[in-house]
């Protein structure tokens, strides 16, 4: 047996970090914090965990992963697992947390609890824990919440309702603090777009239909946000919607060669701001013809995200929000190929 994992001496902070997927950095601050550490060390302060230290970090992840501040975490363990006399019972925040870890996605999100310092208002207690992780730049945090975010309530849900209120708090905070924040941004969303693409792994997909044209996916030209989109995807491969995904600031000659080669059931135009959305190109896209004359097809336009205005596209289709998009394209896709491209001819 590795001198990692010695009986005798018990687990270093590294093995223990691994086995309870965080990383040594919490470990060693929730020692330093709330006392929660070996309490017996080797010669040179070498942290070595016995089996009671081991159960007492278990329980406060537990805690914490329910979506329980670190502090009021920390005191709760300490009570359970023999810490000093004298301190008051846990407050009802606490069993609130436990509950949440138990809770179906019908039941109300449960809310309140620090989030890192970051302005997330009213919601859901797994942004709150996503927040501080991301404010600690615990990258194996983040993937443990936002894979169990997406286990626990499905993938449109915790878009909706974990990452999108997650990330855009963390994008006031940003623009709030002179710039400062962005390693923070940065590493949130590279791990929710991990994430998102490792759907085909974490939930049940249908078989990709090879009876309809794909959904086309494309930033417009100059839009770097395509965090959307990959959502969209994730959620369309789900119902086996077969995709093109073309992701950010796509130039819109190479936009227009792809659909022109691939005969797409519908293209989605996404926009983060009013000054990349462009009702011309969306236009254009959806003049765009192909197949045998008297069997011309035309794909449906969906321009999509905040940055286009609803008076000057009042004649495309809208959607708010994924499940929108999800329920829109789906119906595009109905029936068999051929139906799909007749009832776009025009």
């Amino acid at each position: 047996m590795s001198d990692e994992t010695s009986p005798v001496a018990g687990l270093t902070t590294g093995a223990l970090a691994r086995r309870l997927g965080v990383s040594p950095t919490t470990l060693r601050s929730w020692d330093r914090r709330y006392g929660l550490g070996p309490a017996v060390r080797e010669g040179g302060r070498h942290r070595r965990w016995s089996p009671q230290d081991i159960a007492m970090v278990e329980e406060m992840c537990r805690l914490t992963s329910a979506g329980a501040p670190p502090a009021e975490a920390a005191r709760v363990t300490r009570l359970r697992r023999g810490g000093p006399p004298g301190q008051a019972e846990p407050s009802p925040a606490v069993p609130s947390a436990r509950r949440a870890s138990s809770s179906g996605v019908g039941e109300p999100p449960l809310r309140g609890g620090a989030g890192g310092g970051l302005p997330l208002g009213d919601v859901r207690q797994e942004c709150r824990g996503l927040a501080r992780a991301a404010v600690r730049l615990d990258a194996p945090e983040l993937e443990s919440r936002l894979l169990d975010a997406v286990r626990r309530y499905g993938l449109t849900v915790a878009w909706e309702e974990v990452m999108v209120p997650t990330l855009r708090a963390v994008g006031r905070k940003w623009v709030s603090s002179g710039e400062r924040y962005v390693e923070v941004e940065h590493l949130l969303s590279w791990q929710v777009s991990t994430t998102l693409r490792s759907m085909p792994l974490l939930l049940p997909r249908a078989a990709v239909r090879v009876d309809v044209p794909p959904v086309v996916l494309a930033c417009v030209t100059g839009e770097q946000h395509s965090l959307p989109l990959e959502a969209l995807n994730a959620a369309l491969g789900e119902r086996g919607v077969p995709t093109r995904m073309l992701g950010a600031a796509v130039p819109v000659e190479a936009l227009l060669a792809c659909v022109r080669r691939t005969g797409p059931t519908a293209v989605v135009l996404w926009s983060q701001a009013r000054s990349t959305a462009s009702v011309p190109l969306a236009r254009r896209v959806a003049a765009l013809e192909w197949g045998a004359p008297g069997a011309r097809g035309r794909p449906a336009v969906l321009p999509a995200g905040p940055g286009w205005e609803r008076r000057t596209c009042r004649d495309f289709p809208r959607c708010v929000g994924l499940r929108d998009a999800v329920g829109t394209l789906s119906r595009l896709c109905g029936g068999d190929g051929a139906a799909a491209h007749s009832a776009r001819a025009r």
